[in-house]
């Protein structure tokens, strides 16, 4: 299984990074000088993205390391990793935020929220241009590099690495969002309590966004069956061929969001020619499925397994 290294992507991690760390300074400075809590807990959030952009970075480049004797898959799961933590931490982070908009909601301050809106307006600005350089990478496979005489099929599967530290950067963007309304409410009501509120509601966004990313996570690390396919589906595909009777024990799965593999029981008929069947087979996965790895025994009679 050959690693996916992609240097464009690890330069964008880079910049990425860079910008967070400047967007984390100004909202740690900013939101002490402004007394406000929301920024303060988008100034956290920003924290974890810097986290999670330098995990999902280290992932990236750990899992394009060759496969060896001791790790024959590679590191790609390195990535699915980084993601569930990447995950995890959004949780962490909406509990921290509704505890402190409590504490803050039971003891008001005063708000500076001309200095509030200018800082999270400035944060907006940098965060979209992070969610720009990280957005738009999915794993793109096409096969037309294999020989088999016609168009290759393209699947494209969300890197959950690189998607774990896009939510990241998207939910503070939304997050930036949220604290220039607060201040422009502060500012025209002088009503301090819509700051907590406001890190509430923030809260409740980041806890929305983890969301799918661990249920993604785990889907794949459980090795369930990629979203998108079906494995009845893929049987029976395989079973119109001529020459097979039977697939059976049929498991799919994906090694990281970008590889899928398959392994699967064939029962033949007797007068099916084995290299022609065998090629069919793994042409139809990979030019249907995008299922490149595969591994497909061949059987005169079912083995009962997988029943």
């Amino acid at each position: 299984m050959r690693p996916h290294p992609d240097t464009g992507i690890e330069k964008r991690f880079l910049i990425s990074i860079f910008v967070t760390l400047l967007v984390l300074l100004a909202e740690v400075i900013g939101g002490y000088w402004t007394g406000s809590l929301a920024l303060l807990s988008d100034a956290a959030h920003v924290f974890m993205d810097v986290f999670a952009l330098i995990l999902s970075f280290v992932a990236l480049k750990l899992s394009a390391r060759p496969a060896d004797d001791k790790h024959t898959y590679g590191y790609h799961r390195l990535e699915v990793l980084a993601a569930l933590i990447n995950g995890l931490t959004l949780v962490y982070i909406s509990f921290e935020i509704f505890h402190e908009s409590w504490l803050r909601w039971q003891d008001p301050q005063a708000i500076k929220s001309v200095e509030l809106m200018i800082i999270a307006v400035i944060g907006l600005i940098a965060n979209l241009f992070v969610a720009f350089v990280l957005g738009g990478h999915a794993h793109s496979h096409n096969h037309d590099d294999h020989d088999h005489g016609e168009e290759g099929h393209v699947h494209e599967q969300e890197d959950l690495n690189v998607k774990s530290a896009y939510l990241h950067v998207i939910g503070d963007a939304l997050a930036s969002v949220g604290v220039v309304v607060a201040g422009a409410i502060i500012y025209f009501t002088d009503w301090s309590w819509v700051d907590p509120l406001m890190s509430v509601l923030i809260g409740i966004l980041i806890l929305l966004s983890s969301w799918r990313l661990l249920k993604g996570s785990f889907h794949i690390l459980i090795e369930g069956v990629p979203e998108g396919m079906s494995s009845a589906e893929i049987a029976d595909a395989l079973q119109k061929f001529d020459g097979v009777k039977e697939i059976h024990d049929l498991h799919v799965w994906s090694i990281c969001s970008g590889h899928i593999a398959l392994s699967a029981h064939a029962v033949l008929e007797e007068n099916a020619e084995y290299e022609e069947t065998m090629a069919a087979l793994k042409k139809c996965l990979i030019h249907d499925y995008g299922i490149e790895h595969t591994t497909i025994q061949f059987e005169e009679g079912s083995c009962g397994q997988g029943a």
